[in-house]
């Protein structure tokens, strides 16, 4: 019994699931850790996508200077009640998502924000490296595909990779804390100024 205590506590901390989803992802994968911890993503998500379409009028703003404070950024992420936009946990998911817009620099929230023009340039420069490597027809479509999703998880803070752990994206992250904190997470806007750039 206290080994099945031990490993409900230790799925627990790597998820951050309530104790009694703990037990039964655990019961329902024969303790094995490492299919619970995709059992509880997965019904995770679930969770998340029921969350999506709420309103979210509650949230903070955050700013983040680099050290030599030649970077900056400021960020705006919403949830639903005021009570989780004062929730530490929320208010530590804010201040990583500032420190990933300092660091990786993207443009944009997601895909559906680059202007379409900057992906008719991008998807043109691709086709033309393409076409240099003389491959047939099909194979060029996948190479050009395959950049413009590179191209797309570089711009797009949600694609991005988080920078402390690059095995989950920016996406992933909220998709967890939508699911732990039991609210609609979203990013509103954000700002990221470097000295001497426009």
């Amino acid at each position: 019994m206290s080994s099945m205590r031990n490993l409900v506590r230790e799925l627990r901390d790597k998820t951050g699931a309530g104790i009694l989803d703990c037990q039964t992802a655990l019961k329902e994968t024969g303790s094995d850790m490492d299919k619970a911890i995709d059992l509880l993503r997965q019904r995770g998500l679930a969770a998340a996508q029921k969350k999506a379409g709420r309103e979210t009028r509650e949230g903070i703003i955050a700013s983040y200077i680099h050290a030599g404070s030649k970077i900056g950024v400021l960020v705006e992420v919403n949830c639903e009640t005021d009570f989780v936009a004062r929730n530490d946990e929320f208010q530590a998911l804010v201040k990583d998502i500032a420190l990933q817009i300092a660091a990786a620099h993207p443009t944009c929230i997601q895909r559906q924000d680059v202007p379409p023009q900057q992906v008719d340039r991008e998807t043109a420069i691709y086709q033309a490296q393409a076409n240099e490597l003389g491959k047939p027809a099909a194979a060029l479509e996948k190479i050009v595909q395959g950049k413009l999703e590179k191209f797309y998880q570089a711009q797009c803070l949600l694609e991005q990779s988080f920078i402390k752990d690059p095995s989950v994206t920016i996406a992933d992250i909220l998709t967890e804390k939508i699911a732990k904190l039991g609210e609609n997470i979203t990013i509103a806007r954000f700002t990221r100024y470097q000295l001497g750039s426009e």
